[in-house]
């Protein structure tokens, strides 16, 4: 697939991943000139008509979806056997990888997350697509940390069946137990799905894991969920309940859509706890009933159960919950009121003792000289008069310019003796970026140059695409700096790909031997294969035929095609001469020759064929004339010799009539009569 062109304007570069359903290439839309990810459908399911009618009803669909979360569909297509999708181009990693890398993420990225993942989902739902296929794996983590959902439209025109077969084990860990039981989709199918994957985010492994996808399968539709916190005791109760909500069996009892999904992430990002509270309430008790109590957590309806109880949801039990929980808040704020009484104790006996110790010495408030230049801040400390200068030190700042005031002790607005030195840390502004040499490029595929930039701590960047004579279409062809310059990391190295040789008139050289034209051709550059071919209207050992014409890349491919002459052979014409008329047509059309007969008056019994014309050996199709005896007697031996005399007469005869049969418009009988040769024409034409 490497290097070919789809749609007259997609090129393919490199091979950037691989699917159940597609591989998915790296390459570039030669129109726009910018890099995109190009998804081809595998044989087995562009081969499958009702597969692709829903395919293209799907990429159409998909193309519809605007959201800063959904990667972006720019263009669908078929060319010749291939169905394509042209996306955007992502940099970043999965979601997959990112939490087999670095396991379990924090509550409030799980939270962001999820609340883009829903973003994604509403637009999609809106537009009646339901994704099917939520998983980490179609989640792209950007560098900036916002995600981009992938695969919609794909999805929907998958056999959503699970088999045995380990390859899709994978998906079986986020499906719905709707989905496992082949029962109607909609949208709370993708909100148990992301449930799973904020699950797995949460606590670094999946809920439900087993041998082979059936087993997993079953488990979604049977088995309740480990409490995210008895895996990873960090997560917190609310962000717990949400999770544990989307992934209901029932999907009643699950969020109705994606966007309330993504108003309770919201107000859990934000603190407002109640709008959390409301929205989990109806979470089953039995779902929660062994999590882990955890003082430092935040409680809300529905999380701390009683044991005994088994999934009921009566208001009473909620009213208890609510009542446990004003005990718990008043107490809170009993100890408040005793800590900041202690704590007032506390400062007055220190500032007590402290002018104890400093009897009358003076002390005054250190004002703020952070963001002053040196010299003003300096000046400012003389005037005062009751502090003096202290050590000036330097560091690195990013945030205050150089030359200017980036710390200094003591803080602003504490209080300081009298004649206290003031030290002063003066911005030495951004540290510089870290030399790095820029690696070799030329030659890599792009996968693999933005790896050597990465080693060092560059970004890559693809520039237009160049023809290059020395480099492999779809490789870097050239790069901005060059390799073994000096850069700073983090700086940005341009390369461009190449498209192969520039094009080039390719020598006609058919009509030539083939000595002549391999070294016509490899003059020009070109490779050679040569092939050969029977044709008539060139002698063996010459070209019939080349492929390209026109122009062609430098270094490129051209087959010649060697004529080995005539296709056809003489073969020998049977003898039938003797034989009666009826016996001599069918052995002669058997054979592959046509028949035509003369009838010719001799002393041989009637119907007898008594010579042939033409004998010997003759190419198949060839018509052969049989001279059948009237019986009417005669001079055997002068007739023979003014048949002889006539054969030319008569072979023309035959000649206009074969064509005149062949036209279909008149039949044409010669009959010989004592050494004359006479035609009887009738006109068949209608």
């Amino acid at each position: 697939m490497a290097s070919r062109t789809l749609g007259g304007r997609y090129t393919v570069q490199d091979k950037i991943g691989t699917g159940g359903m597609a591989i998915v290439y790296r390459g570039v839309d030669d129109v726009l000139g910018r890099t995109v990810a190009i998804k081809t459908m595998l044989p087995q399911y562009a081969n499958d008509q009702s597969f692709a009618a829903r395919f293209k009803q799907e990429a159409q669909a998909a193309a519809a979806l605007q959201s800063p979360y959904i990667v972006a569909v720019y263009d669908w297509g078929k060319d010749s056997d291939t169905y394509y999708i042209i996306m955007e181009y992502l940099r970043g990693t999965d979601l997959k990888s990112g939490i087999r890398k670095h396991g379990a993420l924090d509550c409030r990225k799980v939270a962001q997350i999820g609340s883009q993942i829903a973003q994604a989902l509403t637009v999609a739902h809106r537009h009646d697509i339901i994704h099917r296929d939520i998983k980490p794996q179609n989640i792209m983590v950007q560098p900036d940390g916002n995600i981009k959902v992938m695969d919609f439209g794909i999805a929907r025109a998958k056999n959503s069946h699970l088999t045995a077969d380990n390859s899709v084990l994978g998906t079986a860990h986020y499906v719905s137990p709707e989905q496992t039981q082949g029962k109607d989709l909609g949208p709370t199918t993708d909100i148990y799905s992301l449930g799973i994957v904020m699950y797995e985010a949460a606590t670094g492994r999946v809920p439900f894991d087993g041998d082979d996808a059936i087993s997993v399968a079953l488990k979604q539709v049977n088995d309740p969920p480990l409490p995210p916190s008895q895996i990873n005791p960090h997560v917190d109760a609310a962000l717990e309940s949400i999770i544990l909500k989307c992934m209901q069996k029932s999907p009643d009892d699950r969020f109705q859509s994606a966007e309330e999904l993504n108003r309770v992430l919201r107000d859990y990002l934000a603190g407002k706890m109640q709008a959390v509270n409301d929205a989990t309430s109806t979470i089953g008790a039995g779902m929660t009933a062994n999590r882990k109590q955890r003082t430092s957590g935040r409680g809300f309806a529905g999380q701390h159960t009683d044991p005994n109880v088994t999934g009921e949801k009566t208001g009473s039990h909620y009213r208890a919950m609510s009542a446990t929980e004003e005990n718990l808040d008043r107490r809170h704020k009993r100890n408040v009121i005793v800590g900041a009484i202690a704590t007032v104790a506390v400062l007055t006996a220190i500032a007590i003792a402290a002018f104890l110790l400093l009897g009358r010495t003076k002390t005054h408030n250190v004002p703020n000289f952070i963001g002053l230049t040196q010299e003003d801040a300096v000046a400012q400390i003389e005037q005062l008069g009751y502090f003096t200068v202290g050590p000036i030190k330097e560091q690195y700042s990013n945030k205050v310019a150089k030359g200017e005031v980036v710390d200094q002790n003591p803080d602003p607005g504490n209080s300081a003796a009298e004649g206290s030195a003031i030290e002063l840390v003066i911005s030495k502004g951004e540290e510089p970026a870290k030399e790095v040499t820029v690696p070799e490029l030329i030659g890599k595929s792009p996968s693999e140059a933005e790896a050597a930039l990465r080693e060092v701590g560059l970004k890559g960047q693809a520039g237009d695409s160049i023809f290059s004579d020395d480099v492999e279409n779809g490789n870097v062809a050239a790069q901005d700096p060059k390799a073994n310059a000096t850069a700073k990391a983090g700086d940005t190295v341009t390369y461009q790909l190449s498209k192969g040789g520039e094009p080039v008139e390719v020598p006609n050289v058919i009509g030539w031997s083939q000595s002549e034209a391999r070294s016509a051709l490899e003059n020009e550059g070109f490779s050679v294969i040569v092939t050969n071919a029977a044709n008539e209207e060139y002698a063996a050992g010459m070209v019939c035929a080349q492929s390209p014409t026109g122009h062609a890349s430098r270094g490129s491919e051209v087959t010649i095609t060697i004529s080995s002459g005539s296709a056809k052979t003489d073969v020998e014409i049977p003898y039938v001469t003797y034989y009666t008329e009826n016996e001599a047509k069918e052995i002669l059309t058997s054979a592959g020759f046509n028949v035509y007969t003369v009838e010719e008056a001799s002393s041989a019994a009637a119907g007898t064929v008594i010579r042939q014309n033409p004998s010997g050996t003759a190419e198949k199709g060839t018509t052969v004339t049989i001279y059948v005896s009237t019986g009417s007697g005669g001079d055997t031996d002068n007739n023979t010799n003014n048949n002889t005399n006539n054969n030319n007469n008569n072979n023309n005869g035959n000649n206009n009539n074969e064509n005149n049969h062949e036209n279909g418009n008149t039949d044409t009988e010669v009959t010989v009569v004592d050494g004359h040769a006479t035609e009887n024409t009738t006109n068949t034409a209608g």
